[in-house]
């Protein structure tokens, strides 16, 4: 699930990132509100976490700006306590409000009950041979038997499993699955793969994980009805 954080503060902003990244979320920043519109507008997000008090332009204009064209889902976060201001947010197109200070495990609950509201048009179970992911509870299993993936490890198989048949190059999956940039320094990924690989297709006859030389990776059932 990818999550854009558009916040100035750095503190506030790498202490997301970093959270909601172990949560198995893959986390962009934009640190103001030109930026962060820019992002919210080019990328497809799952939610946008959005800070009011923002330089270049503030939260209320970049939701404004964002409900002009998109309808993804956004929580507004921010020190502001005032009535008004959260039925301000709420009446420009907020779909959620946080105050600060806040409970991460709070936002988290937040974020994953918008998600689940607003998921009507993406599957929440997805099905691959004998390999079922459900979305909503991060689980995973082959031919009934439960697969005890970390949450890295099971992003990482949604990502595949949501491009069944489609391969994905190491910088595609580096840039959707930990929100980093690269072209050369790929181990990352290649250990990832690894290790998901050996609980997803070890145990069972038929490998679903394939390896495209010089390309990337597949997740697909190859065998013949």
């Amino acid at each position: 699930m990818r999550v854009l954080i558009i916040e100035d503060e750095d503190k506030t902003a790498d202490y997301l990132r970093k959270g909601l990244s172990e949560q198995g979320f893959t986390v962009d920043v934009a640190s103001d509100g030109i930026e962060g519109l820019h992002m919210g507008l080019e990328t497809e997000y799952a939610v946008i976490v959005l800070d009011v008090m923002l330089p270049g332009l503030d939260g209320y204009g970049v939701l404004r700006a964002l409900r002009a064209r998109k309808q993804t889902p956004v929580i507004m976060l921010t020190a502001r306590e005032r009535v008004e201001d959260r039925v301000r947010g709420l009446r420009e197109g907020a779909d959620d409000y946080l105050g600060k200070p806040f409970s991460f495990l709070e936002l988290v609950a937040r974020l994953q009950a918008l998600t689940r509201r607003t998921s009507s048009q993406e599957p929440v179970q997805i099905s691959i041979a004998d390999l079922w992911i459900d979305l909503l509870s991060r689980k995973a299993s082959r031919a009934g038997q439960r697969l005890e993936l970390t949450a890295k490890e099971f992003s990482l198989l949604t990502v595949l499993a949501r491009r069944q048949g489609e391969i994905l190059s190491k910088t595609a999956i580096a840039e959707l699955v930990w929100d980093i940039n690269f072209d050369s320094d790929v181990n990352v990924v290649e250990v990832a793969i690894k290790r998901l690989r050996a609980k997803l297709d070890g145990p069972f006859e038929e490998k679903l994980l394939h390896t495209i030389r010089g390309m990337g990776y597949v997740l697909e059932s190859r065998r013949i009805a």
